[in-house]
């Protein structure tokens, strides 16, 4: 790749009308997280904007995806999880365009897809039967098979396996 360098980046745009999810709210908030967001102004707007719209949608996309669920889950908390949730996964083409250095050579174009993360919270009751629905004051819980003894091994290692001796408990063990 020496012989090439970035040019520019052509983004699928993000369109109000392409949410994945249907029966959206006429006038919800959009909160478009991008990697440079401060979650906190993010809340801030989406909390001082939230009772008027009564529905917000979350969309983050590549590596904002993860800010866009701590943002959504967190604004959940600030309603006592009383809100419901339809989540929709999805892809966002990215074209990035390399440019030659060496005039023989042609231009490139890489062709991504990038993971998209829509969330949206809604005071109102939504669509239960929805793929990605999930209701106020539920908690999705994981518990891998065969962990029955998952409680007994954590109390376990936490007063016995892994404290590190005192000082007083070397000495004695080198005396």
């Amino acid at each position: 790749m020496e012989n090439y360098h970035k040019g520019k980046n052509v983004e699928e745009p993000l369109e109000r009308d392409k949410i994945p999810i249907p029966n959206l709210a006429t006038n919800f908030l959009w909160m478009q997280v991008r990697g440079g967001s401060k979650i906190r102004n993010l809340l801030t707007h989406a909390l001082n904007e939230f009772p008027n719209a009564k529905s917000v949608v979350w969309t983050g996309f590549g590596q904002s995806v993860g800010k866009a669920v701590t943002c959504a889950e967190l604004m959940k908390r600030e309603y006592n999880n009383k809100l419901y949730q339809i989540t929709k996964l999805c892809y966002r083409l990215v074209e990035e365009y390399w440019d030659p250095v060496i005039p023989e050579l042609d231009q490139l174009v890489v062709k991504r897809k990038l993971p998209m993360i829509h969330i949206y919270l809604s005071i109102d009751p939504l669509d239960s039967q929805e793929l990605g629905y999930q209701g106020p004051g539920v908690s999705v819980g994981y518990k891998p098979e065969g962990d029955s003894n998952k409680d007994e091994n954590k109390r376990f290692h936490k007063n016995q396996g892994h404290k590190k001796p005192s000082k007083v408990q070397k000495k004695e063990a080198n005396v």
